[in-house]
């Protein structure tokens, strides 16, 4: 055994001497073998299987005592109970005092964010150029500046990587905004409590995330940290090499230490971390291309969309036949789950219409949460001076869809067949949900 030793340190060898030397050179490790079939297992490393099953009975036996910490003799056994119960509660408690979020101060939005962005996460807003993404990161600077229930009553820091804070527009937010500035002075949200920092290429901003953040957060008392966009340097820094491969590799070697490194912060500072992240259209094989080149693995004959009584692929199973016809465990099968585009494909969702977050699987397994903001054309038809009729977009549609986060549930198809999560609109005063957005008001930074 590998790893015998080190995991249960006490176990005792003597009756299975005669198995170790075996089950090492195969490199059959404890996880191997409380999760493997043990006749697998005894295959592998050439030794009987009821002897393998023994030894992994004492093992599991080993474990189970391992893992309970409570002391026999410390507590009476009617007591127990009373202790597990009493340390749950105790538990909840101080889990539910630490609960601290930031709101955007809309109702609907709030309620599909689960109360808001907590502390201790990273948490991703995703979305093409004008869905809203840098709207709802000004919003949460000023807002996590509130006191409790609203935000954190603590300064905020904004870290761009592109273009400088933009000071007008959070100005124009604060005295725009029905709550902010009704606020007394003294809870009133502040410029001077958002600090900025400018990281121009990617040794920067490594540097500036790993020593001057963790510093900043301490020495002024911060509660949210946004990074505004996550991509720009790393997109910029390995599209520009020729070696695509190992730029790749390189790419996702940093990318896993940036990951660990946010996290780290979040949960050592107590801080809630709100990045921005590009998207690139995604380009899914067609269903031609999938019936020409996907085969069943005994009969090798090509699989098809079904066909009705004409001979013609009906439209619902022209729509479907791609995700069916994929391998289940394949990237483009699993990606309409994670990415926030293509899960509403059964309801009619263009397919041309597909985005993909940037950076990647890797990034996507970095980060807590993922809210993807969704852009949609509103298109109005008018006739030309020849009398065709013509198309043109008049204008445009925002949702807010949760993808994944670990204290809220994915958002849900609410208002068609294409439009997923709480719809908004970006005004003078912030991001309002379609609910609150009902009574009017002006379209800006479309």
């Amino acid at each position: 055994m590998t790893d015998l030793h080190h995991v249960l340190p006490n176990f005792s060898t003597h009756s299975f001497t005669h198995l170790l030397p075996s089950l090492e050179k195969a490199q059959i490790t404890i996880s191997d073998l409380v999760t493997l079939e043990a006749i697998d297992i005894a295959r592998r490393a050439l030794v009987p299987v009821a002897e393998l099953q023994r030894l992994a009975n004492d093992i599991l036996r080993a474990l189970h005592s391992d893992i309970v910490r409570l002391d026999e003799n410390a507590v009476p056994n009617e007591d127990k109970a009373v202790v597990g119960s009493t340390l749950l509660a105790t538990s909840i408690r101080q889990e539910q005092q630490s609960w601290q979020t930031a709101r955007t101060l809309d109702e609907a939005l709030d309620a599909a964010l689960g109360g808001g962005i907590p502390k201790g996460y990273v948490v991703e807003f995703t979305g093409e150029s004008g869905a809203g993404k840098t709207q709802f990161l000004l919003s949460l600077l000023l807002n996590a500046q509130l006191p409790a229930p609203l935000g954190f009553a603590q300064s905020t820091l904004y870290i761009s990587t592109e273009a400088p804070l933009q000071t007008a527009r959070l100005s124009q937010m604060l005295n725009s905004h029905p709550h902010l500035s009704d606020l007394p002075a003294n809870e009133k949200p502040s410029l001077s409590r958002v600090l900025s920092i400018q990281t121009p290429d990617l040794e920067s901003q490594e540097h500036i995330l790993q020593y001057q953040v963790p510093v900043a957060i301490r020495r002024q008392n911060v509660g949210l940290v946004v990074i505004d966009s996550i991509a720009a340097n790393y997109r910029a820094e390995f599209e520009k090499t020729g070696n695509k491969h190992g730029s790749m590799a390189q790419r996702s070697t940093k990318l896993l230490r940036l990951g660990n490194l946010l996290r780290q912060v979040a949960r050592e500072t107590n801080v809630a971390i709100v990045v921005a992240n590009q998207v690139a259209d995604r380009f899914s094989p067609t269903n031609t291309d999938l019936a020409s080149t996907t085969t069943h693995p005994e009969t090798h004959t090509p699989i098809r969309p079904s066909q009705d009584r004409n001979g013609t692929t009906p439209h619902s199973t022209q729509q479907t036949a791609g995700l069916a016809d994929m391998e289940p465990l394949a990237l483009d099968h699993q990606q309409r789950w994670f990415t926030g585009w293509g899960d509403e494909l059964a309801q009619g969702q263009n397919p041309k219409t597909y985005k993909t977050p940037s950076l990647g699987l890797v990034w996507t397994n970095q980060i807590a949460a993922r809210i993807a903001l969704i852009k949609e054309p509103i298109y109005a038809y008018k006739r030309d001076d020849g009398g065709h009729m013509e198309k043109e977009i008049t204008g445009w549609k925002r949702h807010m869809k949760v993808v994944f986060a670990p204290w809220a549930p994915p958002s849900t198809t609410v208002s068609g067949p294409s439009s997923a999560g709480v719809p908004f609109e970006i005004v003078e005063a912030g991001v309002r949900g379609h609910a609150a957005a009902a009574t009017g008001g002006s379209m800006i930074f479309a």
